[in-house]
């Protein structure tokens, strides 16, 4: 699906998020990238064969928490 010259990763590659966005609809939180993966602004993805890549946001560290 890449045309880009070095193409993009694969969907299946670990780092398929590097690829370059095609479309882009912020006020419905998602892009399609150039390999056909849907990524949403919560970071799941969909992956161009139907399966799914749960949410992956850092924790965010609890203000004034004593360690």
């Amino acid at each position: 699906m890449c045309a880009h010259n070095p193409p993009c990763p694969t969907a299946m590659a670990p780092d398929r998020e590097a690829a370059r966005p095609v479309a882009h609809r912020p006020e419905q939180g998602w892009s399609l990238l150039c390999n056909g993966v849907l990524v949403f602004e919560d970071t799941g993805e969909l992956l161009p064969d139907g399966g799914i890549v749960a949410p992956h946001r850092p924790l965010a560290l609890t203000v004034g928490s004593a360690a």
